[in-house]
This record gives structure tokens, sequence and C-alpha cells, in this order.
């Protein structure tokens, strides 16, 4: 599951279980990037918050498709297999045809994705690559090239938020050998 110890809820206390069915409701298993929490239940709870507040809350405007593809993105740069094996699915989940996903998983393996995005998708792609390789090397310029793309300035900090979302989780699984859950058809295997 990790290098740390890890605790699922049928193995938790009382104080752990109300946190998880908190988060995740009765399930049985949580994944393993949310057992990671068990020891300090207080950042199960903080993840989940951020998580939902950056990729699910109502009031968000940008589309959850691309929301989605800009985690994969940033996992991808930051080579945490965890989560790009979990958004990838997200993102096929957000999309309406399979044409559409195959197309941009493609691209998004590339190191500077680019059609079928389009233009101002990729500056939104570009500003999140820099962001994860180089944040020190983001200017007042990619703003205003996020602002002339057509995003406006709510849109930013939600791309902002998303990418610092996902290098945060990143960080957490890659330091801490979170292993991606077994499915009923592949093995279990490291995040890093």
């Amino acid at each position: 599951m990790s290098w740390i110890e890890s605790i699922q809820p049928a193995q938790a206390d009382d104080g752990l279980r109300k946190h998880y069915r908190r988060v995740v409701g009765d399930r049985e298993r949580v994944d393993n990037v949310l057992a990671v929490h068990a020891l300090r239940p207080q950042s199960l709870l903080a993840h989940m918050g951020l998580y939902k507040a950056v990729m699910h809350h109502s009031d968000l405007q940008l589309p959850l498709w691309l929301r989605e593809a800009i985690g994969v993105y940033v996992s991808r740069l930051n080579r945490c297999d965890y989560c790009v094996a979990h958004h990838r699915c997200g993102l096929s989940a957000a999309l309406a045809q399979a044409q559409q996903f195959d197309a941009l998983d493609q691209a998004l393996s590339t190191p500077r994705p680019g059609p079928p995005f389009t233009t101002s998708e990729q500056l939104a792609l570009e500003y999140a690559r820099k962001l994860t390789v180089a944040p020190s090397s983001v200017l007042a310029e990619d703003i205003h090239a996020l602002r002339e793309g057509g995003f406006s300035d709510g849109e930013i900090l939600e791309i902002n938020q998303v990418v610092a979302y996902f290098c945060y989780v990143n960080r957490v699984v890659i330091g801490l050998g979170v292993e991606l859950e077994p499915t009923p058809d592949a093995p279990a295997r490291a995040s890093a």
C-alpha cells in the first residue's frame, strides 16, 4: 500500500472510521492515496476538502474534462503513475466520446501537448508545465497570455489550483511510496 502504515476502514478505530465515512461513505476499502493519511486523519480531511474544492465544486467554470486533463498532464510531468492512472479514468468518464479520450490522452503524453487541444487549452497546459517543472519561471506574461487566450481571472485561478493540487498529491504519493490499487485485470504496481 505505501512505505508507511496505512489503515483500511475494517482495521480503523472508531475515530478514523468516522473520518473515512465522512469522505468516502461506508466503503470497506478506501483508495491508497487516502489510506496513507490514516495516522493523521486531519490531513485526510484537508486533502479531501481541497480535492473536492479544486476538482468538483459546483461553482467551478472550467469543464471537468479540462481539469482532469491538466491533472493527468501534471502527474505525467511528475512521473506519478498512481495519479495518472486514476485521473485518466476521470478524464475518460468526463468526455462524451472514447475517440476524444484517445486523442487527448495521446497529446498529454507529449512534452508540450498540441492538437486536439485548442490554442487556449494549450496555453493552460503550458502554464501547468511551467508551474510544475519550474515554478519560479512563471511570470506575469504567462497570466496575460491566459487572459488573451480567453480565460477569466477566476478560470486562471482554477487552472492554478488544479496544478497546485496535483503537485501536492503527486508528492504525497511518490514521497510515501503509495501503490496503485490492483484491478481485476492488473496487479498492483508502484507509483514512482
